[in-house]
């Protein structure tokens, strides 16, 4: 069902944002200090888990209930040639996704996470099934390179509906997200809303996406070029960056992202698709970086650009650029297992283990 007050609920939702529990946050760093272990030996495992229990507010969380959401959508500019797949891949990738044969239903598996697949507006007609949710705001974007992907109502009706989707599913029951995106073409757009995010030239965050050849490198980075000198967006209006140059699953994304913050849920972002839907959200409203984690760096170029400008360190960097939120899934399963640390192992109290602070150090 049609979110009825788009705007009603973005005000509602940002309104709700809250910073990150300091409370939490020193019981959490508290209770790593007398863990059996030396200070810090767990490395950044630590300084995870103590994050997530800021975002959270629980100095002990539990990550038991995990989604992974992957929205799919079309794009208008693939008929300047930019990917090296053609178009009907984003539905026929669809429906992989739905009868379980990707690497995303494989890695959602192993991370003990449910899958939910959203179609934002891919071109052709998708099944119906009981794990996707038909949203379809259009059979895909505008080209970018001719005008704005969308009417601003429609960006705006995106993040809503991005918004709705996460409640929906945090209802149900959801401790922890992980985003995940398919669309051929859409690292197109992707670049050019992080060349406008971050201020950085088009060429310099375009990347070679599904693996093009050095010609259709050079239109895809024209293309980029253009779609900013028409448009003309203002970094600081996200959703004017969402209708001038992104995608239907970016902005459902980003609405996602917003939410999760909302509900002190942790979100971890994926590659650069999902990185440039975390650039509208931050720029819609920047208190939502604290309930951001980077998963992993991508070999996209924006990708870097991305988590400099939103101040985020990877888990990971292990040369993906698949998407679908397989690199954030596998951020997911390090998150569980840095909080279950914090949880589950014993303090120096707890197993009766003598701590380096209370050893009593001779007299001389």
């Amino acid at each position: 069902m049609p979110v009825d007050d788009p705007a009603a609920l973005i005000r509602e939702t940002i309104a709700a944002i809250r910073p990150p529990d300091a409370e939490a946050i020193a019981r959490a760093d508290a209770r790593q200090d007398r863990l059996t272990k030396p200070p810090g030996s767990l490395g950044r495992l630590e300084g995870l888990a103590t994050r997530i229990a800021g975002i959270t507010g629980q100095d002990r969380p539990r990550l038991e209930q995990r989604i992974v959401i992957v929205a799919a959508g079309d794009h208008g500019v693939t008929a300047q040639g930019v990917s090296a797949y053609p178009a009907e891949v984003t539905v026929q990738m669809v429906g992989n996704f739905l009868a379980g044969g990707a690497a995303i239903n494989v890695l959602a598996q192993h991370a003990g996470a449910r899958v939910r697949i959203v179609d934002a507006g891919v071109a052709l007609e998708t099944p119906e099934h009981p794990a996707l949710i038909r949203l379809r705001l259009g059979p895909g974007t505008e080209d970018i390179t001719a005008g704005p992907a969308m009417t601003r109502a429609l960006a705006e009706r995106a993040v809503a509906e991005g918004i709705a989707i996460f409640q929906a599913e945090h209802a149900a029951g959801c401790d922890i997200v992980a985003l995940g995106e398919m669309g051929i073409g859409n690292s197109t757009p992707a670049a050019a809303i992080i060349a406008v995010a971050t201020g950085r030239p088009p060429r310099a965050v375009t990347g070679r996406g599904t693996g093009i050849d050095d010609a259709r490198f050079e239109q895809k980075v024209r293309a980029v070029e253009r779609a900013i000198e028409v448009n003309r967006p203002d970094p600081a209006d996200g959703l004017g960056v969402l209708a001038a140059l992104g995608g239907f699953e970016i902005g459902v994304l980003a609405g996602i992202y917003l939410g999760a913050a909302a509900a002190r849920v942790p979100a971890v972002i994926d590659g650069v698709i999902s990185g440039a839907a975390a650039l509208i959200a931050e720029a819609i409203e920047p208190a939502i970086r604290d309930s951001l984690i980077a998963s992993h760096r991508s070999a996209e170029p924006g990708h870097a650009a991305t988590l400099e400008h939103l101040r985020l360190e990877p888990l990971l960097d292990l040369g993906m650029r698949l998407g679908e939120g397989s690199g954030a899934t596998l951020g997911l399963s390090l998150c569980v297992a840095a909080c279950r640390v914090l949880d589950e192992m014993a303090t120096f109290d707890e197993a009766g283990v003598t701590a380096s602070d209370d050893v009593i150090e001779p007299e001389a």
